[in-house]
C-alpha cells in the first residue's frame, strides 16, 4: 500500500461511523466602535512598532508632505490613478527635471525601470489598525502589484476613512477577486539565525501618510 492509499484508508476508517459534525462557534468580533482619532492613534502605534515612518496630515497639506519626503530622492514612480495635484509641490521643486515616472496601461514600467527608481508613491484600499496592516488592491491610485514591490522605498497614502479596527471589517470592504498586497511594515525577515534583515522581498523603507478629511 502506498502512502496515499494508506492515508485515504485511515480517513475512511475514521468516518465509518459517520460522526456528527460539531457546530463551529462564530461569535468572534466583527465590528468595533472606535472613532477616527483612536483609529489613527492605534494604526500609528502599530506601524511605528513595525519600523515604518508615519505622518498624519490634513488633505490640504499632503502635497507639501510628499514634497518633503521626496526631497533628495531621484526618480520615483506613481500609478496613473493618483491625482496630479498631490505632486504640485514636488513638481515645483523639481524645476522640470522629470523625476516622476508614471505607470499606466499604455506605458507599463518594466521591472528594470522600476529597479532604477528610488521610490514609489501609491494610495491604499484599506488599513487594519489593530494589526498595523495596509492593503492595496490594484485600484488605479495603487497600480499594479509590482510597482509597490520592486522599488526600495514605498510612500503610501492611507485615507483616515479607510482605517478599520479589526480584520473582519477590512475584509468586508475588499473585493476578493482583485489582486491584493498586504503590508505590515517594511519588508523584513528573521528566518536566518533570528536576525532581522530588511528589504528581502519588498521595500526596505515604508513611509505612511495618513490623510485626514
Amino acid at each position: 500500500m502506498n502512502a496515499r492509499a494508506e492515508i485515504l484508508d485511515r480517513i475512511r476508517s475514521a468516518l465509518r461511523d459517520a460522526p456528527a459534525v460539531p457546530e463551529v462557534p462564530r461569535d468572534y468580533r466583527r465590528s468595533s466602535e472606535l472613532g477616527e482619532d483612536a483609529l489613527i492613534e492605534l494604526l500609528t502605534d502599530r506601524l511605528l512598532d513595525y519600523k515604518a515612518n508615519v505622518f498624519v496630515e490634513d488633505a490640504a497639506a499632503v502635497p507639501q508632505r510628499l514634497a518633503a519626503l521626496l526631497e533628495g530622492t531621484g526618480r520615483y514612480a506613481v500609478p496613473h490613478g493618483l491625482a496630479e495635484s498631490l505632486f504640485a509641490e514636488a513638481d515645483a521643486h523639481d524645476g522640470g527635471s522629470g523625476r516622476r515616472v508614471t505607470d499606466a496601461p499604455g506605458h507599463r514600467l518594466s521591472v528594470e525601470e522600476l529597479d532604477g527608481v528610488d521610490a514609489v508613491v501609491t494610495g491604499s484600499a484599506v488599513a487594519v489598525a489593530e494589526t498595523g496592516t495596509i492593503v492595496l488592491d490594484a485600484s488605479p491610485d495603487q497600480g499594479r502589484r509590482v510597482i509597490s514591490l520592486v522599488p526600495d522605498r514605498h510612500i503610501c497614502l492611507v485615507r483616515a476613512g479607510d482605517i478599520t479596527t479589526i480584520l473582519p471589517e477590512a475584509l468586508r470592504r475588499l473585493d476578493a477577486t482583485r489582486p491584493q498586497t498586504w503590508i505590515s511594515g517594511p519588508s523584513a525577515t528573521s528566518d536566518i539565525e533570528l536576525e532581522r534583515v530588511e528589504g528581502v522581498h519588498g521595500p526596505r523603507t515604508l513611509d505612511v501618510v495618513i490623510v485626514r478629511g
